[in-house]
C-alpha cells in the first residue's frame, strides 16, 4: 500500500450515491487507459471504498450493491477509478508536476547529447534552463514517457539536441578484471565479452548517450584509472579515447 500523503482521491457518483478510493496518480491513470499491469493492493492507500474520503464515511452496502453488484472494495475500486474522475488538490498538483518535472530532466538527460559538441552529454542544468526557456510546462497528469517527444520538439529550437545510443569498448587490466567487469556489465547491454590470454577482460558495452562520462568515471574507479576505453561508431571505425 501507499501512505495517505501520495494518494489522490477517484470520485465517481452513480444513482445519488457518491463513491471515493485513495489511489497512487500514475496508477490511476494507468487504470483509467487500462495499461496498469501491477497489483492493485501496491498503488492504493486503504481497502476501502468512501463515500467521502477526507472523513472516512462509508456508502451503505446496499448501495454498492446496487451500483457494483457487490460490496468487494478490491472490485469495486478498479471501477471507480475508470468511470470517475481524478481529484487531486493544488498542492498535490503542484508536487506531481514537480517530481514529473524531475524525472523528464533525468530521462532527457541520460538519452541526450549535443550533436554540435561532438556528442557530448548536456548536463541536467542546461535542460532545465532550455526547458524554462522554451516554455515547457510538464502535465502532472500525463506519464513522463509520454512528453519526452513533446519537450525534444520545444528544446531542438532552443540547444542542440538529440537522443542517441553509444557502444564502448573497455578493456580491463588482469588485476582489476574480476570485480571489475561485473560491475561494467551493469551498466548498460553488454554486446559482447573475452577474456584475454593475460587475464585481461574485454567488453563492448551499449548504453544512452548522455551517460557516457559515469560510464568513464566507472570503468576509471574500478581499474584505478588503467582501463582503456574505445568508442565504437561501427564495425570498421573505432575512435580510441
Amino acid at each position: 500500500m501507499i501512505s495517505l500523503d501520495e494518494a489522490v482521491t477517484a470520485r465517481l457518483e452513480s444513482h445519488g450515491e457518491r463513491f471515493e478510493v485513495l489511489v497512487d496518480p500514475d496508477a490511476a491513470l494507468a487504470i483509467k487507459r487500462g495499461e496498469f499491469d501491477g497489483e492493485l493492493e501496491d498503488v492504493i492507500a486503504a481497502e476501502d471504498v468512501f463515500e467521502n474520503a477526507s472523513r472516512g464515511d462509508r456508502p451503505p452496502e446496499n448501495a454498492l450493491e446496487e451500483v457494483f453488484g457487490t460490496t468487494d472494495p478490491m472490485e469495486i475500486i478498479p471501477e471507480v477509478i475508470r468511470e470517475g474522475e481524478i481529484q487531486i488538490t493544488a498542492e498535490q498538483r503542484r508536487e506531481m508536476q514537480d517530481q514529473k518535472h524531475k524525472q523528464l530532466v533525468q530521462r532527457i538527460t541520460r538519452n541526450a547529447v549535443n550533436p554540435q559538441m561532438d556528442d557530448a552529454p548536456h548536463p541536467p542544468e542546461r535542460i532545465e534552463s532550455a526547458l524554462e526557456e522554451a516554455g515547457f510546462t510538464v502535465d502532472p497528469m500525463e506519464p513522463v514517457e509520454n512528453q519526452v517527444d513533446d519537450a525534444l520538439e520545444k528544446l531542438r529550437p532552443v540547444i542542440p539536441i538529440r537522443f542517441d545510443e553509444m557502444t564502448v569498448a573497455v578493456q580491463l587490466p588482469a588485476d582489476f578484471a574480476g570485480s571489475g567487469q561485473a560491475k561494467i556489465r551493469e551498466f548498460g547491454d553488454l554486446e559482447r565479452e573475452e577474456w584475454q590470454a593475460d587475464g585481461s577482460w574485454v567488453g563492448v558495452v551499449t548504453f544512452p548517450a548522455g551517460l557516457q562520462n559515469d560510464f568513464y568515471d566507472l570503468a576509471n574507479e574500478v581499474s584505478e584509472g588503467n582501463a582503456e576505453t574505445r568508442i565504437i561508431k561501427d564495425e570498421d571505425d573505432i575512435a580510441t579515447r
